[in-house]
């Protein structure tokens, strides 16, 4: 097989878990630093969401939604990481 084209997909593997890592210790970071929101409710959090309109569970149902959709992100990028892994690997056999 090319071995351009081998060092290439191998490259993509590799910076596609590299990428997987910082946002899964982005999103860990993320999620501490909501539960201390969440813990302490400071009264400047909900005027900087929306004023009056906004209570703590709106709040609460928000910050889930984006973490979810962000935890549904990162699975699809552990998925690509392991399907070009796996590509990677079958390139490189010989045969």
């Amino acid at each position: 097989m090319n071995e351009d084209l081998v060092k290439k997909v191998r490259a993509a593997a590799s910076a596609t878990w590299w990428v997987v890592l910082i946002g899964f210790i982005w999103m860990t970071v993320g999620y501490l630093i909501w539960l201390a929101f969440i813990h302490g409710r400071p009264a400047w959090l909900l005027d900087l969401y929306g004023g009056a309109d906004l209570d703590w569970g709106d709040y609460q149902i928000v910050a889930l939604v984006f973490f979810g959709l962000l935890k549904l992100g990162l699975f699809a990028l552990v998925g690509a990481a392991i399907w070009l892994t796996l590509f990677a690997r079958r390139l490189r056999r010989p045969g």
